[in-house]
C-alpha cells in the first residue's frame, strides 16, 4: 500500500474541507455512501468468513509509522470491515434489538461529526445543551405528563435536571440507582452523606447491615453491573424467579419485608417494561404500591419498551410507569436512532442534585452544564439525533411504527401456533416472542410424565442450538436464542428461539420463509427425526 507524504502540509489537507465536488475527499465520500447502500440491500451476512479469518486482518498491535492516503484506507475499510459486518438493516435480521434506521440519520450524522460538540460543558456545546435539555423534557413529558408550568420551571433550570443523556441503558440504570443510593444515604445534618463519607460510614450511621436492589430474574444484566459499581455487592441483588416472565408483586413484597427485617434496607425495586428476552412488562402499578409500602425507590427499566408510550393504543401496557422515581429508555432501540442514545429520566428534577459535581475549570456552580449531573463526562451530541427523530417522525409516526411491530408479533405468534411443527413458548406482550421447533408427535408434551418431559426438553434444547447456529451461518436470516423458565413445564428452563420484530420492512412473508428455513434445517437433524418417530425414547 502506498504511503502518503509525512509533512505538515499533507496533514493540513486532511483537516481542510474539500474545495470542490470533484475533490478526492468528495469522491471518497460518494464511493463510501454507494458501497454502504449496496451492502444494506443484501443478506444478513454477505460473506461466509469465520471470525478467525477476519481477526487476521486486525492482528497487528503496532501503530502504523507513516500516514496512508485516505482513499486507500477507505478502500481497506470497505474490504476488511464493511464486507464482513452484519447487515442489521435486513428485514430478516430479527434476533436482536438493533434494527434498521431511517436513512436521514446518515445525513444528520455529518452534522454530529462535523460539529464535534462536547456536551459536558456549555463552552463546547452552546446550542446543543439547550437542545439536549429540551429532548430530555420531551421524553420526561412522554412518561410523566406534567403541566406546562412544570416544564417552564425546570426545563432549563441551572439547579435541576429532568434527566441524564448517556450511551445506553446500562449507564442509564447505573445513573438512576446512583441517585437512589445517594438519596437514601444522603446528608442529614449529622452525616455528610455517602458521596463524601463512603458506604461503610453510611451503613454505620444509618444502621443498615446492607442495602439491596430487587428485580425478577428477567432483569437486564446491567443491574448486576450496577450493584457492583455502586459498592452494594452482587449478593444484594435480590432476584425473584418468574416462570410467568413477570415480577409477582406479592413475592416482591414478601422478599422485601424479609430482607429489611434482617437489618437490611431495600434501596430499590426494578420494574421491567419490556424484558430483554421475552418483551414482557412487569405489573408496574402494583410494584409502585410495593415500593411505597417498603419505602424504597421505584425504578423502571424501559430501555426496550419505553417507546410504547408513543402509542395511544398500547400505552396502557405500561400503566404505572408514571409513578416511577426514575425511568431508563434507549432511543437506539425502538426510537430508531443510531447506537449510543440512552436516557435516565427523573420524576423529581431535584433528585439529580444527589450526584452533582463541580470543578473550577469546568462545571462551575450556577452553570447549566449537563456534565455536572451525568456519570459520563465528555459526550457527543446524540441528543440531536433523538431531537430530529422526534420532529421528523412525530408522535403519530412513532405510533404507527410501534403498532405495526406489536401487531406483527401477534400475527407471527399465530403463525407459530397453527403450525404443527412449532411451539410458541411465550406469547408476545410487545414485539418480542420466543418459540421452538417441536415435532407434531410432541404436541401433548406438557401432559407427559415429568421424567419424559425433561428428557425430551433436553433433546429439543440441543436441536434448537444446532438449528440456530446453522441458520446464522447460512447468512440469509438471523434469529437469536436464549434459555428461559416456562410455567407449563413447571418452571423448567428450556432453550428457545428469540425474535425481535422492530424493523418496519419485515413482512409476514419474511417470517414464513424463516420458519421454513428452520424446518428444512431440522429435517436433516438426527434428533428431530428420532423424536418425530419415537418421542419418548431415551437417546444418549
Amino acid at each position: 500500500m502506498a504511503k502518503a507524504e509525512v509533512s505538515l502540509e499533507h496533514l493540513f489537507r486532511v483537516f481542510t474541507k474539500p474545495e470542490h465536488s470533484d475533490s478526492t475527499l468528495a469522491k471518497i465520500e460518494r464511493h463510501l455512501s454507494d458501497n454502504i447502500s449496496d451492502f444494506l440491500s443484501q443478506h444478513v451476512v454477505t460473506k461466509k468468513t469465520s471470525l478467525e479469518e477476519i481477526e487476521k486482518d486486525f492482528s497487528s498491535a503496532s501503530v502504523p509509522d507513516s500516514p496512508e492516503f485516505v482513499s486507500e484506507h477507505a478502500e481497506s475499510l470497505l474490504n476488511k470491515l464493511v464486507a464482513h459486518s452484519v447487515n442489521t438493516y435486513s428485514p430478516t435480521f430479527i434476533g436482536h434489538m438493533t434494527s434498521a434506521l431511517p436513512y436521514f440519520h446518515l445525513t444528520l450524522a455529518k452534522l454530529l461529526v462535523g460539529l464535534n460538540q462536547n456536551l459536558v460543558k456549555i463552552e463546547t456545546s452552546k446550542a446543543f445543551t439547550p437542545l439536549e435539555r429540551q429532548t430530555l423534557g420531551m421524553m420526561h413529558n412522554l412518561i410523566y405528563q406534567q403541566d406546562d408550568k412544570f416544564y417552564e420551571d425546570y426545563l432549563h433550570s441551572a439547579d435541576h435536571a429532568l434527566g441524564s443523556f448517556c450511551s445506553g441503558g446500562t449507564v442509564a440504570n447505573i445513573t438512576a440507582l446512583w441517585i437512589a443510593r445517594n438519596q437514601l444515604l444522603g446528608a442529614d445534618g449529622k452525616f455528610p452523606g455517602v458521596a463524601k463519607a463512603g458506604l461503610a460510614a453510611a451503613y454505620r450511621h444509618y444502621g443498615y447491615e446492607n442495602i439491596g436492589v430487587m428485580s425478577s430474574n428477567r432483569g437486564h444484566y446491567s443491574l448486576s453491573k450496577t450493584v457492583d459499581v455502586l459498592g452494594i455487592g452482587r449478593d444484594n441483588m435480590l432476584t425473584v424467579q418468574s416462570p410467568t416472565q413477570k415480577l409477582d408483586p406479592q413475592q416482591a413484597l414478601k422478599l422485601g419485608k424479609a430482607y429489611q427485617e434482617s437489618g437490611n434496607k431495600l434501596l430499590a425495586i426494578i420494574g421491567i417494561a419490556g424484558t430483554t428476552e421475552t418483551g414482557h412488562v412487569d405489573p408496574l402499578d402494583e410494584l409502585a404500591d410495593v415500593a411505597k409500602e417498603l419505602n424504597c425507590w421505584f425504578h423502571v427499566d424501559a430501555a426496550w419498551g419505553g417507546a410504547t408510550l408513543f402509542s395511544e393504543r398500547y400505552r396502557s401496557k405500561l400503566a404505572g410507569i408514571e409513578r416511577a422515581d426514575s425511568v431508563s429508555i434507549d432511543a437506539h432501540k425502538q426510537m430508531y436512532v443510531p447506537m449510543g442514545a440512552g436516557m435516565a429520566l427523573f420524576k423529581d428534577p431535584k433528585h439529580s442534585n444527589a450526584v452533582r459535581h463541580h470543578a473550577q475549570y469546568v462545571l462551575r456552580e450556577g452553570s447549566k452544564d449537563l456534565g455536572a449531573t451525568t456519570l459520563e463526562g465528555s459526550r457527543n451530541g446524540m441528543a440531536m439525533m433523538v431531537y430530529s427523530s422526534l420532529h421528523i417522525l412525530g408522535r403519530r409516526g412513532y405510533e404507527l411504527l410501534i403498532n405495526k411491530s406489536i401487531e406483527l408479533a401477534f400475527e407471527f405468534a399465530e403463525m407459530i401456533n397453527v403450525h404443527p411443527e412449532f411451539e410458541l413458548t411465550t406469547q408476545p406482550t410487545l414485539s418480542l416472542l420466543t418459540y421452538r421447533l417441536r415435532p407434531f408427535s410432541l404436541s401433548q408434551l406438557a401432559g407427559m410424565p415429568a421424567s419424559d418431559i425433561t428428557n425430551i426438553n433436553n433433546r429439543l434444547n440441543s436441536l434448537t442450538v444446532s438449528v440456530q447456529k446453522q441458520q446464522r451461518e447460512a447468512g440469509k436470516s438471523f434469529v437469536s436464542r436464549t434459555r428461559i423458565e416456562i410455567e407449563k413445564y413447571n418452571g423448567e428452563a428450556i432453550t428457545v428461539f428469540r425474535v425481535v420484530l422492530a424493523n418496519p420492512l419485515t413482512t409476514k412473508e419474511h417470517l414464513s420463509d424463516i420458519l421454513q428455513e428452520q424446518l428444512t434445517i431440522a429435517n436433516n437433524n438426527r434428533i428431530w427425526n428420532e423424536l418425530s418417530v419415537n418421542p419418548t425414547s431415551k437417546i444418549a
